[in-house]
């Protein structure tokens, strides 16, 4: 619960930010792709013999640098995504038929894990990989904040004056597969762009200002976090990475709720930032 707790604390932060600058720029659909991703990218890395860790970092980024490099202004589009997602779900099938002839136990628990999470099996040295890398994201987007912002309201304006729109979007899908392969370990693949989406889209409609919103996306990610570890520490039988998703998905439609805003109304005064 330690581990987990401490982990869970700066992978969440770390996803809470990431989150409200994917919901921003519209490309969630590019968080989904990644998961799957992630996913892939662990069930390679057992089959090689590897750490499924290096599988799951290294996958992501290089797919996540691909998609940008195939998107007009390192932002992929939908066809691009999509392209890639079917591409991804197709190796993964292969992996997964590997394993099931090999018949290899170990790997089919790791697949297992990767799929539904172990945010309670996380060693210290987990622990220390899990903060680590989310600091590093958080510190970079807090750099990236304000260009980054500018570049995803107004990419043209943007680029006149000065800012380099494709750069920016190419950096910020890197720490985009960084931190999901991060959160990957926590929640799994089939359950993060729940933490990743939920809690920033309900951030952006409970809070106009963006640099407050943003705030409160990170404390939403992980309130969901150490409320999904209560629980599960309460009622056993429920895995921490369902009730983690269920109490983030509780917030986007609390905050759904509460908003009088028409839906996809831009960020309060996000456009005057």
């Amino acid at each position: 619960m330690r581990n987990a707790l401490i982990a869970g604390t700066f992978t969440g932060a770390a996803c809470g930010l990431v989150g409200w600058f994917l919901v921003l720029r519209a490309q969630v659909f590019a968080g989904e792709a990644l998961s799957h991703v992630a996913f892939t990218g662990a069930l390679a890395a057992a089959a090689l013999g590897i750490d499924v860790r290096l599988g799951l970092f290294v996958a992501t980024i290089v797919v996540a640098v691909g998609m940008g490099g195939l998107g007009e202004r390192a932002k992929a589009d939908d066809v691009t995504i999509g392209t890639v997602f079917a591409w991804i779900l197709g190796l993964g099938a292969l992996c997964m038929a590997i394993f099931s002839r090999n018949g290899n136990g170990s790997d089919g628990a790791a697949a297992v894990h990767v799929l539904f999470g172990s945010i309670l099996g996380l060693s210290g040295t987990d622990t220390s990989l899990a903060v680590g890398i989310s600091l590093a994201a958080i510190a970079a987007l807090l750099v990236l904040a304000r260009p980054l912002l500018f570049s995803s309201l107004d990419p043209d304006v943007a680029a006149a004056q000065g800012v380099r729109v494709g750069a920016l979007g190419l950096g910020f899908l890197v720490i985009l597969g960084a931190t999901a392969a991060e959160a990957t370990q926590a929640v799994g693949a089939l359950l993060l762009l729940g933490l990743v989406a939920a809690p920033a889209a309900a951030a952006q409609r409970l809070a106009r200002n963006p640099y407050r919103s943003l705030a409160l996306a990170a404390v939403l990610a992980v309130a969901a976090v150490w409320g999904g570890l209560a629980f599960a520490y309460v009622v056993p039988r429920v895995p921490p990475s369902t009730a983690i998703i269920v109490l983030a998905a509780s917030f986007y439609l609390a905050a759904a709720g509460m908003d009088s805003r028409p839906h996809g109304e831009p960020v309060g005064r996000a456009r005057e930032a």
